[in-house]
């Protein structure tokens, strides 16, 4: 959707060309070329200014960030998403376990993207789905979307540079020491489209930290940090250890215990892309870990 921003200038940012705080501030070049066709895209104390313009204390900036996304090839599906925060530029929810987060073949109205664009819709917003941190489809807990285009820029930003948090639990077959950290390149398995293993001479960086929380009949609960984003990171880690994710039909389909592999996006800790603001949300563990590993 649309958004509009105002920014209050400080002596800190005086002299500074519009064009190079908008940069400072984390605009993309995307958003920096869409707004060219915006004939009040910039505002200046209530008048229109362009980018070269230099700032001064105390004044007054009024953006608008143009959206430019697309909603046609996502139909909206009604169904119930579990919402743990929202405000005009983010939307924090909940996944459950079996729901693919994008449509894809064989998926393509029962997928967190359907969920979000009938929300959004019912809500009379136009909002393209912007998933930040995605989730494989067995996988459960917190994932944020973003509202418009400028959310979506700063805080993929903040993924790339590892700035987003992201806390896990995962049960695990066996008792792994008490903690440890792991850092094993992940490459594609041979030919496989879906399948990753730990590949020291072709495989990109990836590393995972766990701590034991508790153990139960001969499995144990960890959680696990992120440093790296890779396809199947913890799954394929733990395996490598030796301490595979039950119930996980690519690499370990034990069935005895759970339904499906039990690994929960538990918190999710990030910067507001707009004010700043350190927020944190937590999404409760789901009741098919709980008694699985009880």
């Amino acid at each position: 959707m649309n958004r509009s921003v105002t920014y209050h200038i400080t002596e800190a940012d005086a002299s500074m060309q519009i064009l190079d705080f908008l940069r400072s501030k984390g605009f993309s070049r995307h958003i920096l070329s869409s707004m060219k066709a915006e004939k009040n895209a910039i505002s200046l104390n209530g008048e229109k200014a362009g980018g070269r313009t230099l700032l001064k204390n105390h004044d007054i900036l009024n953006i608008l960030v143009p959206e430019t996304g697309s909603t046609e090839h996502i139909i909206p599906v009604p169904m119930e998403l579990s919402v743990l925060y929202e405000d005009e530029d983010i939307l924090a929810v909940d996944k459950p376990a079996g729901m693919p987060v994008h449509p894809s073949m064989g998926n393509y109205e029962n997928t967190l993207a359907n969920g979000a664009a009938f929300y959004f819709e019912s809500r009379n917003l136009f909002c393209p789905f912007r998933c930040i941190n995605r989730l494989d489809r067995d996988t459960s807990g917190a994932l944020i979307l973003a509202k418009n285009p400028l959310s979506a820029a700063i805080l993929s930003t903040q993924m790339k540079r590892r700035e987003i948090r992201r806390t896990y639990l995962a049960v695990v077959k066996g008792i792994p020491p008490e903690k440890g950290k792991i850092s094993a390149p992940i490459a594609r398995l041979g030919d496989s489209v879906i399948q990753r293993c730990v590949d020291f001479d072709n495989g990109e960086s990836a590393v995972t930290f766990y701590e034991r929380l508790d153990t139960r009949n001969g499995h144990s609960l960890l959680e696990l940090h992120l440093e790296t984003g890779r396809t199947h990171q913890i799954r394929v880690h733990m395996g490598y250890l030796g301490y595979p994710l039950p119930a996980d039909y690519l690499y370990c389909p034990d069935y005895s215990r759970f339904s499906r592999q039990p690994l929960h996006s538990v918190q999710i800790e990030f910067s507001h892309p707009i004010t700043g603001k350190r927020l944190c949300f937590t999404a409760p563990v789901p009741p098919d870990m709980v008694q699985g590993f009880l």
